[in-house]
């Protein structure tokens, strides 16, 4: 995981960014419940009358509130309203609401009034509720004189202004410490039925100034539905930023992280090649990091927007009812079982699939590169099967992880349901009790399913995270693999232009990693500038080993290998590949045309250097016979040349590099024995200058060299002139006679 954060630290500014926009999606999704219960509790139920402290009041209803306040919040209440007449406010917006016959002295609530102001009048109604209350029990209500009903909110409803006012003489009569005691202990009623009596109360006042009820309803419910409409729209502009974002950065991760494997392998000495398979590689370039971007991508959108809506949603909830809040609790403690079950599970799955996968890309490969091979030798059933046994094991696994996590969803979904039921069957019944509102229950249930949605967003992160936390692992593996072979910290530097190209080993020794021996072991000889020297041996002697040690392909085990004095090891690799013409034992060639290929070696090469070199390597015959020239197609691979018109373009590659050293690995095997002449004469003249470095099988390439080294079990046993070793070197003398005839041994 180290290595995602390393990446995702340039994107740290557009990361916050996206919490912060996140936060306020979440902010506008989680208001809607809380505005779609209000539309339905104060716009339909209370005909748009909020419960909160009332815009107009006459004098005789502040007096009347004032009533059942105590002096602190009487005279704070008071405050929060200023005192017009009702010829002054009829043509202003709040008087088109309401008609101001016979009235004098109107009081309207301040725009920046406190919030206290609500709960004082909240406060003063619920005084007057236990007041009622107390005379109830005191008297039968036949025996007053303004008959009420006081067991239900609605009886409430049936009460004139002045009524209620002819009732504040009666309750005046109170002694003065009861009415203390009761505005004390008007907190310890129900706020669902204290709102909802504040609402009738409320309404009783806006009758007696003449409230248009109709336009109050109106007015309220569609305010609050251009406030739900710009909420949802607000989100609908976050979440399209915050997935373009998502995307960017997802993307601009994963194009980072192919780079920088792909430059990290491109790095990789021989060694590290031969840790990973090419398989392995190529599924760790594309289908591991597309892994990673689709977690990014998820995480940035789910990761921080499902804890802000379930934690808000939970806050939320218990805000619209404490008593239901058991049931999310009881819904999250099941979500949280099944998840963790289903994951114990899957998880070792996961880590299964990646490894199926390379398996699978390694077999694929494989019957691509040797189809020719297999048809040749009949055995396309065998491969078939071999491929069948690979794909039935990554189908096996796929489908157990599948079905595994199929149960998830499903699973949540029925939980879902069953709350909902739980919550309409709980919440009818505080319908009906008076303790709960109908919005409310609506909004609870909104509520749940954010919740419960807020945690299916972080199931499908679970989905995709133990798959992308193994290709994440294996990612790393990659990129913080050690390179075997390393620049110096303070290379030394030789003059291209100056560099004469003489090789020389020093005692060298070369193990492979892993292995129980040497493949080379004690070599020491010298490649000089001007001479052609040889190295031939039996299979498996090391001498394409010897030579990828020049390069440094491998580095030495022991001993030295020096180029004009200076040791490899001191030098940077770019500045020894400079000095080097390779041609690999096999031929690649890329896709693209013969020019190209060739410029491989040289990137500014003209085509009259490409010519020579093309001259020089024997390749001119077929290349002007083909259409387009040097500007003919090579397919990827070269599959549309033959194997000794490879070799040759590969020859004039690095040619046309006009290096000072060249190494020649097995690159004649292809090439009949007048080409193979002709080719050894161009070299002659065409290296004339530079050390050249030739690994042959064929006796008949190499008589001819200044220089022959003899490899046998990684050792040299024999060293000299062609003649000389046929005297004193028993098997070169053997190899020679396997090829050659008498006469041409002389």
């Amino acid at each position: 995981m180290k290595t995602l954060f390393r990446y995702l630290r340039p994107f740290s500014l557009l990361l916050i960014l996206c919490i912060v926009l996140l936060f306020f999606q979440a902010l506008c999704d989680l208001s809607l419940p809380d505005l779609m219960s209000n539309i339905i509790n104060v716009g339909i139920q209370a005909d748009g009358v909020n419960p909160g402290a009332p815009e107009l009041l006459s004098k005789d209803a502040m007096e009347f509130i004032s009533f059942f306040l105590s002096q602190s919040d009487s005279e704070e209440f008071a405050d929060a309203y200023s005192i017009s007449s009702g010829e002054n406010l009829k043509p202003t917006a709040i008087g088109k609401k309401f008609s101001f016959d016979e009235i004098d002295d109107i009081y309207i609530l301040k725009k920046n009034h406190l919030e206290s102001v609500d709960s004082i009048y909240t406060s003063s109604i619920s005084a007057l509720i236990i007041t009622v209350q107390h005379i109830s029990e005191m008297q039968s209500p036949a025996a007053m004189s303004t008959p009420m009903v006081f067991s239900e909110t609605d009886g409430f409803s049936t009460i004139t202004a002045s009524q209620l006012y002819s009732v504040k003489m009666m309750l005046s009569m109170l002694p003065p410490e009861m009415l203390e005691d009761i505005i004390e202990s008007s907190s310890t009623l129900d706020p669902v039925i204290i709102s909802q009596v504040a609402s009738i109360f409320t309404k009783i006042f806006y009758v007696e100034l003449g409230v248009d009820f109709n336009m109050l309803q109106r007015e309220y419910i569609l305010s609050t539905s251009f406030q739900m409409l710009g909420l949802a729209l607000l989100a609908t502009i976050l979440s399209v930023v915050i997935g373009y974002i998502a995307s960017r950065v997802g993307a601009t991760l994963s194009r980072n992280l192919r780079k920088d494997i792909f430059e990290k392998v491109i790095a990789f000495s021989n060694q590290e090649i031969d840790k990973f398979s090419t398989a392995s590689l190529i599924t760790r370039t594309t289908n591991d990091v597309s892994q990673i971007q689709m977690l990014i991508m998820m995480s940035i959108r789910m990761a921080f927007y499902s804890p802000i809506m379930g934690i808000g949603g939970v806050l939320k909830a218990q805000g619209k009812s404490s008593s239901l809040t058991y049931i999310i609790v009881i819904a999250l403690v099941l979500i949280l079982g099944i998840v963790l079950l289903v994951f114990t599970i899957a998880l070792p799955k996961f880590k299964l699939q990646q490894k199926l996968i390379d398996r699978v890309n390694l077999i694929s490969r494989e019957n691509l590169a040797g189809i020719m091979v297999i048809r040749a030798f009949g055995n396309e059933t065998h491969e078939q099967d071999r491929f069948d046994v690979a794909n039935t094991e990554l189908t096996t696994v796929n489908r157990f992880v599948q079905r595994t996590m199929s149960l998830l969803f499903p699973s949540m979904m029925l939980i879902m349901n069953i709350i909902i039921l739980i919550i309409l069957w709980v919440g009818s019944n505080a319908i009906a009790a008076s303790t709960m509102n109908v919005g409310n229950v609506i909004a609870f249930i909104q509520y749940s399913m954010q919740i419960i949605m807020s945690f299916l967003m972080i199931s499908a992160l679970f989905v995709i995270f133990p798959r992308a936390s193994v290709s994440i692992n294996r990612v790393s593996e990659v990129l913080e693999t050690e390179l075997s072979i390393v620049d110096p910290k303070q290379p030394k530097a030789i003059n291209i232009e100056k560099t004469l190209g003489q090789v020389d080993f020093v005692d060298v020794s070369f193990r492979y990693s892993n292995a129980e021996s040497n493949a080379i072991e004690h070599v020491t000889f010298t490649a000089e500038p001007g001479e052609i020297t040889a190295i031939i041996g039996s299979t498996g002697a090391g001498k394409t080993t010897l030579v990828n040690l020049i390069p440094r392909l491998y580095d030495v085990t022991d001993g030295q290998i020096l180029i004009d004095g200076v040791d490899l090891r001191e030098l940077s690799q770019i500045n020894i590949r400079e000095m080097i013409g390779y041609v690999a034992q096999k031929g690649v060639l890329f896709s693209g045309d013969i020019a190209s290929n060739i410029r491989y070696g040289k990137q500014d090469a003209s085509d009259k250097e490409i010519d020579t070199a093309i001259k020089v390597a024997q390749a001119a015959d077929f290349v002007t016979e083909r259409e387009g020239g040097i500007h003919a197609e090579i397919a990827r691979g070269g599959t549309n040349v033959s194997g000794g018109q490879k070799q040759r373009i590969s020859i004039a590659r690095a040619l046309v590099k006009q290096p000072h050293i060249y190494i020649f690995d097995d690159t004649f095997s292809a090439l009949d024995f007048k080409t193979d002449a002709a080719l050894r004469e161009a070299l002659s003249l065409y290296c004339s200058d530079a050390t050249v470095i030739i690994v042959a099988q064929r006796i008949g390439t190499i008589m001819h060299s200044d220089k022959i080294i003899v490899l046998d079990g990684g050792r040299i046993i024999g060293e000299g002139k062609h003649e000389e070793l046929l005297k004193h070197c028993g098997t070169y003398r053997e190899i020679a006679e396997t090829q050659l005839s008498k006469e041409e041994l002389l």
